[in-house]
This record gives structure tokens, C-alpha cells and sequence, in this order.
């Protein structure tokens, strides 16, 4: 692929990434998909991670903030094209239950999300007290709690799917696909150059960096990044296949609860490469903060902190006292936030486009974001009819149309 040319390259091959190059594929545009394939052994890895490395994601019209619900609601009407596309099924549409405190600390959480379903039309039930435990009776919600139900179009992707499917589309549009680490991204007026660490060198008008927290690397984008990035533990219960069958119909679940030590999200189960079956449970509290390459790459192949787990799991086993399990165990994740909770979308440059900062949220939305990112590596811009605020620092002015 040595010094081959191309309208717009994407550097990033993860959910952000691979639904930007499917889109730009789809408008016609020569489209470069560059990214390394998921590495075999995580622990021994010493390149870059992908926030898709997982079997399970929550996705969800109703979310506290408007911009997200309105990415997710873009997305998820596309699920069923992009698996028809791509030829990998990826969505399980099992519903999906937001709860919190409905008065008193962080009530906002779950009023926002709740008037944000009601403007946009989602449909849901709001569930309270004894209607919400006679509906979930596997959950022991605290009284004051107010649920919000998606019956359906909700409930979980599974990510590395997801982005197989979306790869496919792209290469079945036309874009060509790279399994490589980018090393290096430079410029001249009308080009940018991208090396890869095999050696190739390709060229485009434009460059998309969607590398998830990986974005902040150096010689990627001219600019320094303001965003921060997050170590975060995850907890896996492992369950034999009688309660695995018995929590068939369970939903994704969010939730903040009343003393607000955590905000967790659970996973209904799931059945992963190693054969087993896991309920996930994710959100821990404790911001340990992952400044460099080096810092991300070691948490990533850290299995994660045991004590932040074993936190998550006693919120788990409080939320469900009849849960019934072989074993627990932990690994680690990242979370990247801007300053003011939207993703990151804007140009850098004449040639260089940002396009990360999930927020929590991304792998939901992941190809509205890329769909946006498209847009916007094309001329175009962010719809503000649809999306409010800014998507760029507010150093760099924000266009909107």
C-alpha cells in the first residue's frame, strides 16, 4: 500500500472509526480504514487497545443528557442496516431500564432522562415501588427509586460485531482496509501523510483520528487533545447455564443510586469467546486519571484494580441478593471525557479531524459519531437543529449550520 492515495483516510478502526470510513465510503468518498486487529493476547500486548475489545455494550434511546439520547436514537435506527450491510448481527434487543433517586440528591439524573424520552417520543414505562419490583423482581431497587423501561430497540451490542459489521460495509462500499498502527500523522498544504509502523505511507486530503483514548499519543493530532481519560474496573460474574436460562429476559440495566457512590451499569448475561456466560457490571467511582500511551497500555494489560471490582460486585450482589454465580473476576477499561460531555468533532487543521471523547456513551452511538465525523471531514457540519453546544474546544470555533 506504499504511497497510495485517498480522499480520506481514517486512523482508528475501532466503533467511531469504522462506521466514519462506512459512511464516507458511502457518499462516494476514496476512504482508507487504517487500525490493528485486536491483539491475541491482552496481557502480553504492548501496542495500542481498542475501547471494543468486549462482548457486550448497553445501547439505549433515553439517556440524562440530550445530545446522547439523540446520538444513540440516530444509531440504533440503524442497527438492522448495518447488519444487513455488513453480515454480522450484532444488537440484541432485550429493552434496557435507566433508574435513579426521583427526589432528593441526583434526582436530576433520572428527571432529565425521563423529560428528554417524553420530548423525543421514545418509548418507555416509568416504573415506581411495587410496579417496578413486581415487573424486575431479580432487582431490590431502594424505595424512591424511578425506572425507566425500553422495551424495545434497547438493550446491548456486542462491540467487536458491531465493528466487523461495519468494516465489511465499508470494504463492501469500496473503502480499503489496513490492519496497521499508525506511527506517525504530518502535513504539507493539500495533504496529509500517514506512516505506519510496517513501513507503508499513505496520503489523502483528509485524516479522521478516531483512536478512542489512544487519540491523546503523540504524532497523531497537531494538536494537544483536552481530554481527560479514565482507568476504570470492570467485574464479571461468572454463571452456570440454569441461571444463565433463568435471567434470559433480563434487560440492560444504568443506574445512580441514592448515596451516589457509583453510577453503575449492568449487562445482562452474555456468553463470551472462553465459552462462559457473565453478567457485567461496570462504573466504578474511583477517577484514576491515565495521562500517557505508556500509562493506558499498562492499565489495559493490568486485569484492573481488585478493590474497585469488589466494590462494583457488592453493588451487584445488593441490586441482586438471589443472584446465583460460580465466580468473579475483573479487567480493565478506559473512559475518555471533553469538558463539556460531547464528543470531540472538529478539524484541527486544514487535513486533520478529531473524532473521539465517548463520554461513557460512544460505543451506543458509535455510528452516528462517525456518521458526524464524515460529515464533517466532507465540508460539512454538526446539525445544531438536532445537537446543542460545542464539539471542538472552546478555543476553536464551533460551526454549526
Amino acid at each position: 500500500m506504499t504511497d497510495q492515495s485517498f480522499d480520506v483516510i481514517v486512523v482508528g478502526a475501532g466503533l467511531m472509526g469504522s462506521a466514519a470510513a462506512r459512511h464516507l465510503a458511502e457518499m462516494g468518498a476514496r476512504t482508507a480504514l487504517i487500525g490493528p486487529a485486536e491483539p491475541a493476547v491482552k496481557a502480553a500486548h504492548t501496542g495500542v487497545f481498542a475501547s471494543h475489545y468486549d462482548q457486550a455494550r448497553i445501547t439505549r434511546k433515553i439517556d440524562t443528557r440530550k445530545n446522547w439520547g439523540r446520538f444513540a436514537q440516530a444509531a440504533i435506527a440503524r442497527y438492522g442496516e448495518i447488519e444487513q450491510k455488513g453480515g454480522v448481527p450484532f444488537f440484541s434487543d432485550v429493552g434496557a431500564v435507566i433508574a435513579g433517586p426521583e427526589l432528593g440528591r441526583g434526582r436530576d439524573f433520572i428527571l432529565n432522562a425521563q423529560r428528554n424520552a417524553v420530548a423525543d417520543g421514545v418509548v418507555h414505562q416509568a416504573l415506581r415501588g411495587l410496579d417496578l419490583a413486581t415487573r424486575f423482581p431479580d432487582f431490590v431497587f431502594p424505595q424512591g427509586i424511578l425506572a425507566l423501561y425500553e422495551p424495545t430497540e434497547a438493550g446491548w451490542i456486542n462491540p467487536r460485531a458491531h465493528v466487523s459489521a461495519e468494516i465489511a460495509a465499508a470494504q463492501a462500499a469500496g473503502a480499503y482496509v489496513r490492519r496497521d498502527t499508525v506511527a506517525q500523522i504530518t502535513e504539507q498544504p493539500g495533504e496529509a501523510r500517514v506512516v505506519c509502523v510496517g513501513g507503508d505511507v499513505v496520503t489523502a486530503g483528509k485524516v479522521i483520528v478516531a483512536c478512542g483514548a489512544f487519540s491523546k499519543a503523540e504524532g497523531l493530532l497537531p494538536d494537544p487533545i483536552p481530554m481527560d481519560v479514565y482507568a476504570r474496573t470492570i467485574a464479571f460474574f461468572e454463571l452456570d447455564g440454569a441461571e444463565a436460562a433463568r435471567l434470559a429476559g433480563m434487560p440492560s440495566v444504568v443506574y445512580l443510586p441514592p448515596d451516589l457512590r457509583a453510577d453503575p451499569y449492568i449487562l445482562p448475561p452474555v456468553r463470551y469467546p472462553d465459552g462462559k456466560t457473565y453478567i457485567k457490571i461496570g462504573g466504578d467511582a474511583v477517577d484514576r486519571k491515565l495521562e500517557s500511551a505508556a500509562e493506558m497500555i499498562d492499565w489495559f494489560r493490568s486485569g484492573g484494580d481488585p478493590v474497585a471490582g469488589a466494590a462494583m460486585a457488592e453493588i451487584l450482589t445488593g441490586l441482586m441478593p438471589g443472584l446465583a454465580f460460580r465466580s468473579i473476576s475483573f479487567d480493565s477499561c478506559a473512559t475518555s471525557f471533553s469538558p463539556n460531555g460531547n464528543p470531540f468533532i472538529y478539524p484541527q487543521s486544514d487535513q486533520i479531524i478529531a473524532l473521539t471523547a465517548g463520554n461513557g456513551a460512544g460505543a451506543k452511538s458509535a455510528d452516528e459519531l462517525g456518521r458526524l465525523g464524515a460529515l464533517v471531514a466532507t465540508g460539512g457540519a454538526i446539525p445544531a437543529d438536532l445537537y446543542e453546544g460545542a464539539f471542538a474546544p472552546s478555543s476553536i470555533p464551533f460551526k454549526a449550520r
